[in-house]
């Protein structure tokens, strides 16, 4: 008998993607791993770095390639799906687009069609689903969006949890960490603050929006936990989980964490209002999330912010 199982990778060219991919090939030697491409041809460093896990290329907004899939790699068990365009802004301005990418239709459809009831999608959603209203918003709390990503991300959210039978909703703040095998083009939070403060400027960041970011390596073993928990059990799982770190901090409070650790004056952190800076799109202020439900399934608190960019700091040489 085969005990082998599928683990396809939607989106794996990404920063969570490459992460997990890593993750994924390095522990699980019980797992067939496999992921998908927007582009024609995936980096050739993580296809280096990934010998032995199948590529294919796939457009998430009109289920071209999905078939491919089936054919040369199988029915998955398991579905993780990080494919999204993540940029509010740019949501905003192609909204048509943010939600044939964000709402995974054709993904769905693909699963459904293949009437393979026993895999468990995983799938990447946001803290932006929240209105920003308060602090530390529960899974119970209402939905009420306030711009285009974060409707997109509940339309997703809704198909899923209407149409399939198994699956995980991980409601993701912002994700940091170190950089990727094959650099991704988005700017990283921690990197970027890094750079910009070591050029010994004033520099401005908002002291009014709060987030719980969450360190790479924690995403990471949480998804591999549910999927390992899926292979193990085969009980039937329907589940959101605020997927955050554990602390609630600022744009301010997150560059004087970076300050703290390379050694740069606090006085080039000039605390601004997010409302003085129109970037085109509405942004909800306060998105932290009580993270109760991912602690007591991980059993551990995951990592501090102060460690989390301690350790990230370590992969890039001072400036």
């Amino acid at each position: 008998m085969d005990n082998r199982r599928r683990i396809l990778v939607v989106g794996g060219t990404g920063y969570l993607g490459q992460h997990l991919l890593q993750y994924l090939l390095s522990t699980s030697s019980s797992l067939d791993i496999a992921f998908t491409h927007h582009r024609p041809i995936p980096p050739q460093e993580l296809l280096d770095a990934l010998p032995c896990v199948k590529s294919f290329q796939v457009d998430v907004r009109t289920g071209e390639g999905f078939s491919a899939v089936s054919a040369s790699f199988g029915q998955p068990d398991i579905v993780v799906n990080c494919a999204a365009m993540s940029v509010p802004r740019a949501c905003e301005m192609d909204p048509d687009t943010a939600m044939a990418t964000n709402q995974p239709s054709s993904l769905v459809k693909w699963l459904l069609d293949s009437r393979n009831d026993n895999s468990l999608l995983i799938h990447l959603s946001t803290d932006q689903v929240y209105e920003g209203v308060k602090s530390f918003y529960k899974e119970e709390d209402e939905t009420i969006p306030v711009n285009i990503y974060g409707k997109s991300k509940v339309a997703a959210e809704k198909l899923i949890s209407e149409t399939f039978q198994n699956y995980v909703i991980l409601r993701s703040s912002i994700i940091y960490g170190p950089q990727t095998l094959s650099p991704v083009a988005r700017s990283l939070p921690i990197q970027w603050m890094d750079n910009v403060l070591s050029q010994g400027k004033e520099v401005d960041f908002f002291y009014d929006e709060y987030r719980c970011p969450i360190y790479v390596k924690d995403m990471v073993h949480t998804i591999s936990s549910l999927t390992n928990t899926w292979i193990s059990d085969r009980k039937k799982m329907q589940l959101v989980i605020n997927a955050g770190g554990p602390d609630r901090v600022s744009r301010v409070e997150m560059a004087k964490s970076v300050a703290l650790h390379r050694g740069y004056s606090f006085s080039l952190i000039k605390s601004v209002s997010a409302s003085s800076v129109n970037r085109g799109v509405l942004s909800p202020a306060d998105i932290s999330m009580d993270i109760t439900r991912l602690v007591e399934f991980l059993g551990t608190n995951p990592t501090s912010f102060h460690d989390g960019v301690k350790a990230t700091l370590e992969t890039i040489p001072s400036s």
